[in-house]
């Protein structure tokens, strides 16, 4: 398998979510910062890494609007995402640089040319010295809130062709809250009964003759662009958005086109009176975390949250940078709840309590009945990320206040569209509360293009949890009997497996996700370098995906991470759509490089 470094996962993908780095050193390298691995980077995860074109959009704004020699710009979808920056780069910096920091705003300079409404906000940037970069690069990485890719590629063309022009006033507008869905020139063009005919050449005809007097202008080639290149409408961005709504409430989940699935509402969701007006949807999973952080803290006030379990990196990070901080339980056992117990007896008050169900990368489930027991004689909120789960391997809305998940990851399954979701327990004791302050509050910043992929992604995404759960099983049970393997982590090897499996759905299994040790890193650098499946982080594709985890996610805080049992030699492993057969094959061989370093 030819894998070139720095390479967008999946290849030739112009959005793609992972990138290649196929070999131990090359993510050492890119750890390190070493100029032969950054130098090749042509794309990264887009909260680590900023897309190329998103980073020419920015120099774009700088020369035209800032001091290029001394200045940069991150770039937010809305005001408020903007002003959330420009806060906590101010609160981290000396009061005599807080009026070099400045937020400016674009929107269609000409309704009838751009095709959006003057009044409507496409972008916000916020400029600022090139010294505070780091700082400005946090809340990109933590709160998920940056402007996706596809939104960067229309604002650039936008802007350089002279339909998208600087907003004189933005900070402290006082009008309402638009959605962005769209260029006009694409609404009403087709009916949703459009979306899925990619071969019909009549339907392809009839729209080509009708754009015939445009074909030397902007509109003639975004349309040949879509209609033979991804081939998609973005008029049907607001059925998307339903379809895939309705989808996560568990109301949609057969391998439909768009237009029979909206017809389609038979079938319970995952509690008794949920639907779709419970689901939220936000431009990447960790921005649905970050932003049910939010709506807890402007509902329930200032208080504390409690992080359970070791997390994903930047959920512990929201907790903790956002708000009066929290409370962290590593390891999430029993004694930790015991210990939480003690403090809740005391009279300690807390906001909420934020889990993974199961945790990543060890795959540990939490007691999500006791931790709901207690949330319930104390009052606090609880939070469960069911990414790695997924909702249909297990049903934990009914022991949560909200549920978050990626939708990158197995929703989606092609690698090349972010996005997020939280959804409200109707059955919760904070439900009237949050659903009035996400009423208040709540932005849906989701880019039109995106939520089209979104929904046309994730059509089949039952049958293939089904055949994933299958082969994971089989490979993950292949290496637990490995002589050469130390240990493997998965829901059903796990001393937690009960807990898991008080909450898996009838036809549930257990994941895609594994992660695999040895007894040495050279072993384990041997095991992934031979691996032939594609490197890189992000999980939950269609295609098999490895990852020396806790070298990407933890290489400046090793020691600590393995204080809570993340060894550093960790091989994660996402499991995809191949034969079975031909996975066991390619595991085999990988283990066969473990034999040889041994020998």
């Amino acid at each position: 398998m030819l894998q070139i470094i720095g390479g967008p996962v999946p290849p030739n993908t112009d959005h793609a979510v992972s990138v290649s780095l196929p070999t131990w050193k090359a993510n050492v390298a890119y750890e390190e910062g070493e100029p032969w691995i950054t130098n090749s980077m042509q794309c990264g995860y887009p909260r680590f890494f900023i897309h190329p074109i998103i980073q020419e959009l920015a120099v774009e704004i700088v020369q035209r609007f800032g001091t290029p020699d001394s200045e940069t710009a991150i770039l937010f979808p809305s005001i408020a995402t903007a002003e959330m920056c420009h806060s906590f780069m101010k609160s981290r910096i000396s009061t005599e640089h807080h009026d070099k920091i400045r937020i400016t705003s674009f929107s269609p300079s000409h309704q009838t040319d751009a095709g959006f409404p003057t009044t409507t906000l496409l972008l916000s940037a916020v400029i600022y010295p090139k010294e505070f970069a780091s700082i400005a690069k946090q809340v990109w990485q933590h709160t998920g809130n940056g402007i996706s890719s596809r939104r960067g590629e229309f604002c650039l063309g936008a802007l350089r062709s002279g339909f998208l022009a600087e907003r004189k006033s933005h900070a402290t507008d006082a009008a309402p809250r638009r959605i962005c869905k769209g260029p006009r020139r694409y609404q009403g063009r087709d009916s949703i009964s459009g979306i899925g005919r990619r071969n019909s050449t009549q339907h392809h005809c009839k729209d080509l003759s009708s754009t015939r007097e445009a074909q030397d202008g902007k509109e003639y080639v975004q349309f040949i662009e879509e209609r033979f290149g991804r081939n998609l409408n973005i008029s049907l961005a607001d059925q998307a958005r339903l379809a895939v709504r309705r989808r996560i409430a568990g109301v949609l989940t057969a391998d439909v086109e768009l237009n029979e699935a909206l017809e389609e509402t038979a079938g319970e969701g995952r509690v008794a009176g949920l639907t779709e007006a419970d689901v939220f949807l936000h431009p990447t999973g960790m921005s649905s975390i970050f932003n049910a952080h939010q709506m807890l803290l402007a509902s329930r006030g200032q208080l504390k949250s409690i992080c359970f379990g070791f997390p994903y990196i930047d959920s512990l990070k929201i907790l903790q940078k956002w708000g009066p901080g929290c409370l962290f339980y590593g390891q999430g056992s029993a004694e930790d709840l015991d210990d939480l117990e003690s403090r809740l007896q005391a009279g300690e008050r807390f906001l909420a309590l934020f889990t993974e169900f199961p945790g990543n990368p060890l795959l540990k489930s939490p007691d999500l009945r006791r931790i709901r027991q207690l949330a319930d004689r104390y009052d606090f909120a609880v939070v469960v990320d069911e990414t790695v789960g997924n909702f249909l391997n297990i049903n934990v809305l009914p022991s949560a206040d909200i549920v978050v998940s990626s939708l990158t990851k197995i929703f989606s399954g092609d690698s090349n569209v972010m996005g997020g979701s939280a959804v409200l327990n109707p059955h919760g004791h904070y439900y009237h509360s949050l659903r009035e302050t996400y009423a208040r509050e709540y932005e849906d910043n989701v880019w039109a293009e995106d939520v089209v992929f979104l929904e046309r992604n994730s059509r089949d995404f039952a049958s293939r949890i089904e055949k994933i759960n299958r082969t994971t099983e089989v490979v993950a049970e292949l290496l637990l009997n490995s002589p050469r393997v130390k240990n493997v982590y998965y829901p059903k090897f796990n001393p937690s497996q009960p807990l898991y499996e008080a909450f898996r759905t009838q036809n549930g299994g257990y994941g895609g996700l594994f992660s695999v040790t040895f007894h040495s890193t050279a072993e384990a650098t041997a095991f992934f370098d031979q691996l032939e499946v594609h490197k890189g982080p992000s999980l939950g594709t269609n295609f098999t995906l490895s990852c020396p985890y806790t070298l990407l996610a933890h290489y400046g805080e090793l020691e600590w991470a393995n204080s809570f049992g993340i060894e550093f030699g960790l091989v994660r492993i996402s499991v995809g759509l191949e034969e079975e057969s031909d996975l066991c094959n390619r595991i085999q061989q990988a283990l066969k490089a473990v034999s040889d370093v041994i020998a």
